[in-house]
């Protein structure tokens, strides 16, 4: 529990005071959340929120249903699973009876998510503070929704697994990556196994990636892209616009991964196995008046969701579902065979691609650019790592 310093005892109570007598108690806790979100300190040491409508896409994608299984492993204020328990309280009608369960390396921000569903009389098990990566989920979910923090350095795991190796034990083998361990030098290819492994045989994840991991031709990553791949888990990418998701300005994709595409009662009407739905919303964005900041907003929020309920054969309250087509430079499916035949990319910027123009060859040059550019920047973070390590023995 944290301590106020000394002498914050009378504007402390004063505050309480304030805000107990307060009959809004959501919507102003509301407006700290987003004052925190747009508070770049706090973002750039991992404290972010994320926004409405991002949520809403998120869990929209992810499809809960009552009774579910739901995690965030990296829950922040908890936003993810508040819109989980809306999203499917509209549908029921009722409080729902899933379970809600977050987890939150940093201990003030998990106290923030446990004022969010105190509030909202929700019903959620925080877990105490720690680092998701430190060891695998002991039970499976249905839904693991996650807005992670991208491209952390030296995670821990995999430094105590190489202090372990050295010390002449046997390392066990960890269940998230039984045929190769994920490198130093990121947690991003941590983060998706991780997620991969918790979910459940039917099990559905949504979470946001760095554009990097869709498109690097660093070997490791693109064997990582191959098995997903290869197991028939990923359904769905959405390439984001840059600066709508909290706490980075840098480009990311909404990655979908999905154990059971098939078609089935309760779920879609169409047959999505050995399929990816790429979905290129980089310009869907709206500016956020009085200010320079980008958002999603509600109407491209729900042409995405739109797009990917058609491709599943997905419809509400009965009504049959909306027929899909690929729409040229929007979105396109594409077979995993056609996708390993162009170096596993999961970019949808290479399938759902703009009709020819002068401003999409520019556009298209400087990504390429910007790809080259970062695998150059991940080849120089891998050479030194093997240079500390070889310093390290001297």
């Amino acid at each position: 529990m944290p301590v106020p310093p000394s002498g914050s005892e009378g504007s402390l109570h004063a505050l309480i005071q304030a805000i107990g007598s307060t009959q809004l108690v959501r919507p102003l806790l509301d407006h700290c959340l987003r004052d925190l979100s747009a508070d770049q300190a706090q973002a750039d040491g991992s404290h972010y929120f994320t926004p409405d409508d991002m949520a809403r896409l998120m869990v929209g994608a992810a499809v809960p249903r009552d009774g579910h299984r739901v995690l965030d492993p990296v829950c922040g204020s908890g936003g993810l699973l508040v819109e989980s328990h809306r999203y499917v309280r509209e549908r029921v009608g009722l409080d729902p009876t899933m379970s809600l369960q977050g987890k939150e390396q940093h201990a003030h921000t998990s106290q923030v998510a446990r004022m969010n569903f105190a509030v909202r009389g929700i019903t959620a098990h925080v877990f105490p503070p720690g680092d998701s990566l430190a060891e695998p989920e002991p039970e499976p979910y249905d839904i693991v929704l996650a807005n992670l923090p991208f491209n952390q350095r030296n995670w821990a795991l995999e430094g105590e697994a190489e202090q372990t190796r050295r010390s002449g034990f046997a390392v066990p083998v960890d269940p998230r990556w039984p045929e190769e361990p994920p490198s130093r030098g990121s947690a991003n290819p941590a983060w998706i196994q991780h997620i991969a492994h918790a979910l459940a045989p039917s099990g559905r994840a949504v979470f946001l990636m760095a554009d990097k991991m869709a498109n690097s031709r660093q070997p490791v990553t693109r064997r990582l892209r191959q098995r997903l791949l290869r197991d028939d888990l990923v359904e769905c990418v959405i390439a984001l616009p840059p600066r709508v998701f909290g706490q980075s300005k840098a480009p990311a994709c909404l990655w979908v991964l999905n154990r059971d595409k098939s078609a089935r009662p309760g779920w879609g009407t169409r047959d999505r196995r050995q399929q990816v739905l790429f979905v290129n919303a980089r310009r869907a964005f709206e500016p956020v008046p009085d200010s320079r900041a980008r958002r999603l907003g509600d109407k491209n929020t729900a042409l995405i969701l739109t797009t990917l309920a058609a491709w599943r054969g997905l419809s509400e309250n009965g009504a049959t579902a909306s027929p899909y087509n690929d729409a040229a430079g929007w979105s396109r499916s594409c077979s995993t065979k056609e996708i390993a035949d162009h170096e596993s990319s999961l970019m949808p910027t290479s399938y759902a691609v703009e009709p020819p123009s002068p401003e999409r060859d520019t556009r298209s040059r400087v990504e390429q650019l910007k790809l080259e550019l970062v695998d150059q920047l991940d080849q120089m973070r891998v050479l030194e790592l093997r240079l500390l390590d070889v310093l390290e023995e001297i």
